[in-house]
């Protein structure tokens, strides 16, 4: 597969990103114009605030991203694998703070000390977790291969699709189904317990071994391309190549030894070696010692700015006079899933298309396994590990039952989708934005009191 770029796109990255810094002016200027002492337009100034958020948590979350490829490189780990893994939880990052944020926020906001109403109010909170993370999951798989597909159309004209390896699919994409069936055979319940938490966590435990298998793999198969290739030369052909290493039972595919090859003309120094940060106006270079302490602080960074997102989130819900669940289902998913985005666009532009998707997915698995089971296991802590319950008034949480099933029925149409011809083009990807916009309006009209299930008489 041809993982060109058009030589004049290249040449443009780097140095300032203007747009980004035209988007943080003006969402500043209209903060001020909005704010309660102008024009007392408080909707309007809680939604710039989503705004400035989004915009800080891209930022924190590039210099993130940037040291973690640096460690992916230095690993040698397949752009799969680390997609699936360093990519991801640099992008899910902003899930796990606001899951956790939103379970902490409301059980100490009670103001006696009863377990039960500590309990009660815990489960708001932890809905409102569910729901940042099965919208972010949602958002993730349908609009982020979606705006993927779009800019690759138009950016690289060689080859304007976006082409996904099949065991991206078939690995990552069955892992994200299985995990997501066994958090809907959850929800089935009143109530979640401390040790299902667990029960995510191992399955994240299997599935990085599962990768780490399959990065083993791969690091073979280059070392055995690289030592064939000294043998037979570059010009060998593709094919001839494949063949022989399938014979050493090395599975080498066309796409990695193509790879190889290109880059066998490049310098290798051209690797990422620094991490751009305050909108790329700056280089850090990267070593064992500064690519850790960018980790920390960006870490630190977004931790703060995802307690932001919580406080505007519940306040949004208040001044709407709506459940927050659905506030955080559309604003808190959207703002948390802002780096996602930025990382599997870049990754495509790269050539990366297969890590562009495997982001996705290992973003919405560590979604699932780790944003949800942490903050379980933290609400169940503070309500003295008692169980957490999905019910409010004797009714499940307002808009979980319909989300159960939106959940399974637009990943595997998306999957579907994906599978495909194993590509992504324009017109699959415009499909995918008009699925996503069909959720947004599910989310609406739910505030409003709109129940699937209760439309079909479930």
């Amino acid at each position: 597969m041809s993982q060109d770029v058009d030589q004049n796109h290249q040449e443009d990255e780097g140095g300032p990103d203007w747009i980004a810094i035209g988007v943080t002016i003006a969402s500043l200027v209209l903060l001020v114009v909005l704010s309660p002492w102008m024009l007392n337009v408080q909707l309007g100034f809680l939604i710039i605030q989503v705004v400035l958020i989004s915009i800080v948590i891209w930022q924190a979350c590039d210099p993130f991203a940037d040291a973690a490829q640096w460690v992916g490189e230095k690993l040698r780990l397949p752009g799969s694998v680390r997609g699936a893994t360093l990519d991801a939880v640099a992008s899910s990052m902003p899930e796990l703070f606001s899951g956790i944020f939103f379970v902490v926020v409301a059980v100490m906001s009670v103001q006696s000390d009863s377990v039960a109403d500590m309990a009660q109010t815990g489960a708001e909170g932890y809905g409102s977790t569910l729901a940042t993370c099965a919208g972010s999951a949602v958002y993730n798989m349908i609009l982020i291969p979606a705006f993927c597909g779009i800019v690759i159309s138009l950016y690289r004209k060689s080859q304007p699709t976006v082409d996904v390896e099949p065991e991206v699919i078939s690995r990552d994409g069955m892992w994200f189904i299985a995990c997501e069936l066994v958090l809907i055979a959850f929800l089935f319940n009143d109530r979640m317990y401390w040790w299902m938490g667990l029960v995510f966590i191992g399955m994240y435990i299997a599935y990085i071994f599962h990768l780490f298998v399959d990065a083993k793999r791969y690091q073979r198969a280059m070392d055995a391309i690289h030592a064939h290739l000294g043998e037979v030369g570059h010009d060998t052909p593709t094919e001839q190549i494949v063949e022989t290493l399938q014979e050493e039972n090395i599975k080498a595919t066309h796409m990695l030894v193509e790879k190889i090859k290109s880059s066998a003309d490049e310098d290798e120094d051209e690797e990422t070696d620094s991490a751009g940060a305050f909108y790329g106006m700056f280089d850090i270079p990267l070593n064992g010692l500064t690519a850790t302490l960018v980790l920390l602080v960006c870490t630190g960074i977004a931790a703060i700015s995802c307690y932001w997102l919580v406080e505007v989130t519940n306040e949004t819900a208040h001044v709407l006079n709506v459940p927050v669940f659905f506030v955080a289902v559309i604003l808190a998913a959207a703002a948390s899933s802002v780096p996602d985005t930025f990382l599997s666009i870049g990754a495509a532009m790269r050539g990366d298309d297969s890590g562009a998707v495997s982001n996705v997915f290992g973003s919405n698995i560590f979604d699932i396994c780790i944003c949800l089971s942490i903050p379980l296991l933290v609400n169940s802590y503070l309500i003295g590990w008692q169980p957490v319950l999905l019910v409010q008034d004797g009714k499940p949480i307002e808009g979980l039952v319909d989300l159960r099933l939106l959940l399974v029925t637009l990943s595997a149409i998306t999957l579907l989708v994906l599978w495909h011809r194993r590509q992504l083009t324009r017109a699959k990807s415009y499909f995918l934005v008009f699925l996503y916009t069909l959720f947004i309006a599910y989310a609406i009209a739910g505030s409003f009191g709109f129940s699937i299930v209760g439309m079909l008489g479930l």
